[in-house]
């Protein structure tokens, strides 16, 4: 891939996505200027960059919502929501392009059909916004230096081209030759209404004096067709899901952050020559106790600038949560229609920056609890009203930094979680016990709602009913090292918080020796350590179980579990208490280690693909150490 395209597809994504904000906050604010404008200038740049590459068709399809958006500006088209969705629809497509590019690395070349008819549909719809009294549209955009495009046929003439086709195909011998010539006398009066005069005159041609009415109603039909076409809208094929996530394959770095690195690139070398002033000391036989105090020196010193390295290349990682928030105001608005709930997304703190992989991957967790949030929580309008409520809802998004953690929240100001409801449908699906569930507390009843396959749903519809979202929210975050809460008020709301780290690069573990192997397990899943007698751990069927502070914990042995040999016999057991998806479970193992912030890799060569690791790192000896997924190992 050229360096143009790879510029063009950086930018394009961001002028998309300018676009798309700017055109749903209009659809909010009709009058804001300033939105209006920006809109424009991110067509019309796209448009240019298009040109840029020679990507004609992109180029075409980005003209005609200009000239669209020019009108609207000059006040010959109204902003109404069917011009926003064709505008949206624009750019899905222009997103859909983007991704080809970005696969294959040039220009798409069968994008002249799809192009021409946006270009259509921008003419039919711009045509029906028109104010009235307004110059029409081929005046406004005339006036703009645009060139003139070819009228769509309304809605009203079709309908009156399908009674002729329907006219023609009596073939009733009463009344035949009537029926027949008026067929064709209204359906040519009709396309030359409609500026067709050319398919008017072929077909009137056609008819002649003595042409039987069949044929003429299968050619009268083709044209309906065609006509029709014109005012479908875009396939769903064509459009970019609202929860698609493009590739990210480029991040934009500041230059401040590139300078820091500059310069610690300069301190390392210092500090690597003071190494070798170290063994220069050593080969000169220095007394012992200056040598050592040198080396302690020297060592505080890498250590502060490796630290130092260590955050600077996380910071060139990171992106603004805006990335992953920006598809979602669109989500709302076209769920809100669907369902018949008016509702506005809030988006705060969109500024707030993490690592890119957190930005990639939280967008899926946040689709799932917004997607409930709007199907399950949200009461509609007239029942809003009648509660005293607005009767439009609101759904809350943000994020903050927290220390070395991000805080994403979604609220909402709907019916809150119905806990009666939850336990009667846990119980009827077999999630646990009736007696269990009923005994549960509040907070422990709220968490069946991620429980694989449970739904509340009465029916199985597009948006929820399969039981697949909650749990997905869940496993996904802790995949990243994070946690999930939900707090939920009766008739006020639901609150559904997301705790991530900052970074996923760095981890913090705790090494645990088992079978004579040294294994990693990340730091934040370990709950306690604890050494109890080996007689208190009991065999349950083929399973092992401790009771600790009346809470019954399965035991694994790490060694057997993993393939090496089971864990050393005794008097006493070492078990690490560790937590994954809201479960605790307890690890045996040989020995405790020291604890070290490592950067984790991917298992790469004979590693990929095994199951319960999570990464790979080097250790200090240069030996590697297997760090493991601890969700996988308990299940």
């Amino acid at each position: 891939m050229n360096e143009f395209i790879e510029q063009f597809l950086v930018e394009g994504r961001e002028l998309v996505a300018q676009g798309s904000d700017d055109l749903l906050a209009l659809e909010e604010n009709p009058g804001d200027k300033e939105r209006r404008d920006s809109a424009f200038r991110a067509f019309h740049t796209l448009k240019g960059a298009a040109g840029i590459v020679d990507f004609e068709a992109m180029a075409q399809t980005l003209h005609a919502g200009e000239d669209v958006l020019s009108a609207v500006r000059s006040g010959a088209v109204v902003m109404t929501a069917a011009v926003t969705d064709l505008c949206l629809d624009c750019l899905d497509q222009v997103t859909t392009w983007l991704d080809q590019m970005q696969a294959t690395g040039e220009v798409p070349g069968d994008a002249q059909a799809r192009a021409d008819q946006i270009a259509r549909q921008f003419r039919l719809v711009s045509e029906a916004a028109r104010p009235v009294g307004a110059a029409s549209f081929s005046e406004a955009t005339e006036e703009v230096g645009a060139e003139p495009q070819r009228g769509a046929p309304p809605p009203a003439a079709l309908a009156v081209l399908e009674e002729q086709v329907t006219l023609l195909r009596n073939t009733a011998p009463a009344g035949l030759r009537g029926r027949r010539s008026s067929a064709v006398r209204v359906a040519a009066s009709v396309l030359r209404g409609i500026d067709r005069s050319s398919e008017a005159a072929d077909f009137e041609r056609l008819a002649g004096a003595t042409a039987p009415p069949e044929p003429l109603a299968e050619t009268l039909a083709e044209t309906l067709a065609r006509l029709v076409e014109e005012l479908s809208p875009p396939g769903p094929a064509q459009t970019a899901s609202p929860g698609a996530t493009p590739a990210e394959t480029s991040v934009r770095v500041d230059v401040h952050r590139i300078d820091a690195l500059v310069k610690l690139a300069g301190e390392l070398t210092v500090a690597k020559n003071a190494l070798g002033h170290c063994a220069r000391l050593i080969r000169d036989d220095t007394d012992p106790r200056r040598l050592a105090a040198e080396l302690k020196a020297q060592h505080l010193q890498l250590e502060r600038l490796v630290a130092d390295l260590q955050q600077s290349v996380v910071a060139l990682r990171v992106l603004p949560l805006q990335t992953a928030f920006q598809r979602f105001p669109r989500l709302v608005r076209e769920m809100a229609g669907a369902l018949a709930k008016p509702a506005r997304l809030m988006i705060e703190g969109a500024t707030t920056e993490a690592d890119k992989t957190i930005v990639a991957a939280i967008s899926e967790p946040l689709l799932h609890v917004i997607r409930n949030s709007l199907d399950h929580g949200l009461e509609t309008a007239e029942e809003r009203t009648a509660l005293g409520k607005p009767a439009i809802a609101t759904i809350r998004l943000r994020a903050m930094r927290q220390g070395e953690h991000i805080v994403i929240e979604v609220e909402d100001d709907g019916r809150g979680i119905d806990l009666a409801r939850v336990r009667s449908v846990a119980a009827a699906r077999g999630v646990a016990s009736a007696a269990a569930i009923a005994a549960m507390s509040e907070a422990e009843a709220t968490d069946l709602i991620f429980a694989p396959g449970f739904s509340t749903a009465a029916s199985v519809s597009d948006l929820s009913g399969r039981g697949v979202g909650m749990d997905v929210v869940r496993t996904t975050v802790e995949r990243l090292g994070g946690r999930v809460f939900v707090s939920s008020r009766p008739g006020l709301g639901t609150l559904i918080r997301f705790n991530l780290p900052f970074a996923v690069m760095m981890t913090r573990v705790m090494i645990v020796e088992a079978g004579g192997q040294m294994f990693g397990l990340p730091l934040e899943a370990v709950v306690e350590t604890v050494r109890v007698p080996r007689a208190a751990i009991a065999a349950v069927g083929a399973a092992r179980a401790l009771v600790l502070r009346d809470r019954t914990l399965p035991v694994i042995d790490l060694g057997k579990s993993l393939g090496v040999e089971p864990a050393t016999g005794g008097a006493e057991a070492t078990i690490v208490v560790v937590s994954a998806m809201g479960q605790l479970g307890g690890l045996e193992v040989d020995r405790l280690g020291e604890r070290l912030d490592v950067m984790l890799a991917a298992p790469e060569g004979l590693l990929t693909g095994v199951p319960c690791i999570d990464g790979t790192t080097l250790m200090g000896d240069g030996r590697v150490l297997i760090v493991l997924d601890i969700r996988e190992l308990l299940e």
